[in-house]
Parts: C-alpha cells; sequence; structure tokens
C-alpha cells in the first residue's frame, strides 16, 4: 500500500516537469504568517486585503469544482477556497496535488456560510512535492520506538509533541536568562578531553585523527569551569552537551543537554537559596505554574523546600550508619537487598547504591538532600563540623536526582589524595571511577578561590513534563535498525 501511494506521486512529480513547473522552487510568496491572519482576521477582511501565505497542505476535500484544503505552519493554520472558475491551474493541481505537500497561497479573506475564516484562492505555487504520505494517510503511529525514530512526524501529527518541545525551548531559556541577570557570564569548554573528569561516569572514546592521539568525550562540564575560577573569573556557567556510556532506562541517556555554574566566594548555602529561586523561576515559566503532576503524584514546588541530612535518612531506612560501617557490611546489606552488587565497589560506591534503593524512592516532595558521606563526592569540599562529610546538596523530588552542587574541593592536596582513592578503585575494576588529572591538580595548586558549583540536567525538565527523559528529547540515540 505505502509503496503504491509513493509510486503515484512520483508520476505526479512527472508530470509537474513536464508541465514546466518546478517541483522545488527556491523562492516563496509569503506575505505574512498564518497566525497573525487569525489574530487580525475581520480587519484585514474588512480591507479586502491580498494575503499571501506558506505552509504544509494538512487538510485535502475535493468538492468537484471547489477544492476545500487545510494549510498550516509552524503556529497555525486556516482554510483555503479553490474554485475552478477563478483559478486557472484549477485542473493541474486538482491531480497532482496531495496532503503533505508544501504550497504557498494568494488570495483574499472571506467567511464561509458556517462562518470557518478562509482564504479565496488566486495565485497556488507548488513548493515541496512530498514522496511519502504523512502517517494518517496510510497506517499512523502507534509504537513509541517508531515515534521516537521518526519524531519528526511526531511532532508534524502530534500537537502535543510539538508543545512539549516549545515547553523545552522556554525551559533552558529561563535557565540561561536567570543566570545572566543573576550576574553570570556564559562560558564553551572542549568537548574532547585527554582525560574525562567531574564526575564519575564511564566515558566515550574516540581518535583525533590529526593528533593520532585517543581522547575522550566530556562526562561533566566542571573542571574546565573550575579552572575559569583560577583565571580569575567569578561567576561562569555553560549549557551543552555531555556524554555517558551507560545504561538507557526512564532517568538516563548517553549524551544530554547538561547546566554547570561555578560561583566563587560562596557555599553550598548560598546554592541552595540560588537554585531554589532558579528552579522555581524555571518551573512556573516552563508549565505556568509551581504545581505539577508526576506519575499521578501532585509535586507542589512552591513551598519552602526542606533540607534533609543524608547520614540520619540513610541510618532510618537501612538501621546501618553509612559513617561507621565497614565496607563488608555496607556490601552484605546491597545483597540482602537484591542488589547484586560488583565486588570491587568501594565504600563510596556501595552506599549509593544502598542509598538509591532505599532512600531517594521515598523522596517525591522538593528538598535538599545534604552532607553526604565523603567517600561519595571526591570534588567536594569537606565539613569543618564533620570532616567525614562534604558539604553537598543535592535537590531531589519524584524519587529522582534533579541537581546537585557542592562547595567545592579547593585544597589541591586533598583533592591529590581523593584522585589517588578513585584511582585505586580504577586499577580494581570500577570504570566510573575517576582519573587523576595532572592538569587540573596544577591548576589548583595556583590557587582556586572558595566556591560553590552547581549542576542539572534535560532530567528536571522531564520530571516537570511528566515524562521518561528520553521521550522528552526531540531526537534520542537509537538502536540503529538492520535492513
Amino acid at each position: 500500500m505505502l509503496e503504491e501511494i509513493i509510486q503515484e506521486r512520483l508520476k505526479k512529480l512527472a508530470r509537474l516537469k513536464e508541465a514546466g513547473i518546478n517541483p522545488y522552487p527556491a523562492s516563496t510568496k509569503r506575505t505574512v504568517p498564518i497566525n497573525e491572519i487569525r489574530e487580525k482576521f475581520n480587519a484585514l477582511e474588512k480591507a479586502r486585503k491580498k494575503v499571501s501565505v506558506a505552509g504544509r497542505l494538512v487538510g485535502w476535500r475535493d468538492q468537484g469544482s471547489v477544492i476545500f484544503a487545510d494549510i498550516a505552519d509552524e503556529k497555525s493554520k486556516i482554510q483555503l477556497v479553490i474554485k475552478k472558475d477563478t483559478f486557472k491551474n484549477f485542473s493541474l493541481f486538482k491531480d497532482i496535488l496531495d496532503r503533505g505537500d508544501f504550497v504557498s497561497a494568494g488570495g483574499t479573506l472571506f467567511r464561509t456560510q458556517k462562518g470557518q475564516e478562509s482564504i479565496e484562492v488566486k495565485e497556488l505555487n507548488l513548493l515541496v512535492k512530498s514522496i511519502r504520505p504523512l502517517p494518517s494517510d496510510w497506517y499512523g503511529i502507534g509504537d513509541i520506538e517508531t515515534l521516537l525514530r521518526k519524531r519528526y512526524l511526531d511532532i508534524l501529527m502530534n500537537g502535543e509533541t510539538k508543545e512539549l518541545f516549545r515547553k523545552k525551548s522556554v525551559f533552558w531559556r529561563s535557565v540561561r536568562e536567570f543566570l545572566l541577570s543573576e550576574g553570570f557570564m556564559e562560558m564553551e569548554t572542549p568537548v574532547l578531553e585527554a582525560l574525562p573528569g567531574g564526575a564519575e561516569a564511564e566515558p566515550f572514546k574516540t581518535h583525533h585523527n590529526a593528533l593520532d592521539v585517543d581522547f575522550y568525550l566530556r562526562i561533566s562540564l566542571e573542571l574546565p569551569l573550575k579552572k575559569l575560577l583560577v583565571a580569575g573569573y567569578e561567576k561562569v556557567f555553560e549549557i551543552g552537551r555531555i556524554f555517558r556510556n551507560e545504561g538507557i532506562d526512564r532517568e538516563h541517556l548517553q549524551d544530554y543537554t547538561q547546566l554547570e555554574f561555578y560561583w566563587a566566594y560562596n557555599d553550598y548555602n548560598d546554592l541552595m537559596k540560588l537554585t531554589e529561586k532558579m528552579f522555581k523561576d524555571a518551573i512556573k515559566k516552563t508549565t505556568g505554574g509551581l504545581k505539577t503532576t508526576f506519575q499521578e503524584q501532585k509535586i507542589d514546588w512552591g513551598k519552602k523546600w526542606p533540607k534533609v541530612e543524608y547520614v540520619k535518612i540513610f541510618e532510618k531506612f537501612n538501621k546501618l550508619n553509612p559513617l561507621t560501617a565497614t565496607r563488608d557490611e555496607l556490601f552484605k546489606k546491597a545483597v540482602s537487598l537484591g542488589l547484586e552488587p560488583e565486588k570491587n565497589l568501594g565504600k563510596g560506591r556501595l552506599i549509593d547504591l544502598i542509598y538509591k534503593k532505599t532512600v531517594r524512592p521515598t523522596l517525591i516532595q522538593p528538598c535538599f538532600l545534604i552532607d553526604p558521606p565523603v567517600e561519595i563526592e571526591p570534588l567536594a569540599k569537606r565539613s569543618e563540623k564533620d570532616p567525614r562529610v562534604v558539604e553537598r546538596m543535592q535537590i531531589v523530588a519524584c524519587g529522582s536526582e534533579l541537581g546537585k552542587g557542592f562547595s567545592e574541593l579547593n585544597d589541591p592536596l586533598d583533592q591529590r589524595a581523593r584522585f589517588e582513592e578513585q584511582m585505586k578503585l580504577r586499577e580494581s575494576g570500577d570504570k566510573e571511577a575517576q582519573f587523576l588529572d595532572e592538569d587540573f591538580l596544577e591548576a589548583l595548586e595556583y590557587g582556586m578561590p572558595p566556591a560553590a558549583g552547581f549542576g542539572l540536567s534535560e532530567r528536571l525538565f522531564a520530571v516537570i513534563m511528566d515524562k521518561p527523559v528520553r521521550e522528552a528529547v526531540i531526537f534520542p540515540l537509537m538502536k540503529p535498525i538492520k535492513k
């Protein structure tokens, strides 16, 4: 069926060329977007002003001597009325135009007997002859995998999907504008790195032909931005793509957009004040309010967010103090929970694994999870009150981490010692443990001011839209189909 439709449209394409009509012209006659016509319809109709619109034919109703067609551009659509007695190429276009083609149409505005706003067409030009029919012409799209592979069709046919990505644009714009209004400066740092750093994740590797050297795709924006604090900038941020070679699930992708900012002469207490304000601003501008729904649960972002101490809540749920528990005790606990931990996991990774199973799913309303054990955060500053924990906060809601920040570690000796511990974990088989980065350590030795840093990914947008993160990405990475 599909192949027959394609062949029929190819015949129409040949007829157009035989008639001397270019089916893919470069120029377009458009004087006004359709939404502006709809907004000012009465005045334009009264003035009998000729308008010219352009867009895709999304409706086609042949009534013999009259054709009623719907034309849509990005923001709106309007009805075209094409009459045999007032349009000289009526017979040709009647036979060769299809739903899905792009056209420009010029004429005057009027209302039909039913009151429908329309354009009486005097001039019609083909802009693009579509070869494949739109999905609803032949089979529709009901399979989520197909929708994700052909997201352009999902956006084209589904107004809800189109609105989703309009909101995503609003989301990132609001975050950017908020930080700019707070005096932060936007930066761009390299995607390719000699060593991946700033997070615990397995990287992608690539080869640079000109230099004949292997590089990694960045897993974080952190270390280059912190070098800029060494350089003398005090408030910097970047919104960019990062890449992590890890599993796919409702919350994780291999490449995604992340924001990170770094703020000299401030700590994680200042971060909590600023990020709560930033989140509320972005959520309100994106959704229109501060109450959203996530998996049928009402989430109230508008209240003051409480602080939850990591150690206390971990002990409450697991009857085990993460600061005093041995690695063996943590390993046995993970096994008892059915987590199947790898034998080479260090204490920090085991604590985090248990937390994600027992504690995090219970944190539904927005909160700050603060002061975790030092083993799970190699780049955060130790607490002066208790050096066994670090000054880190996570914004947690809907059972998910939606942002993380901390008082940045700027002691080069302490940082080296923690990197060395991470390297021991790598050598024992932990592919996500951090590398020892001599270049970053050298920068710290010149002196980095006290600072706070924070990061959030597009997971936040997916959560406030109540979507799996993969469905909130326009073109998610998919496994190729073998043909």
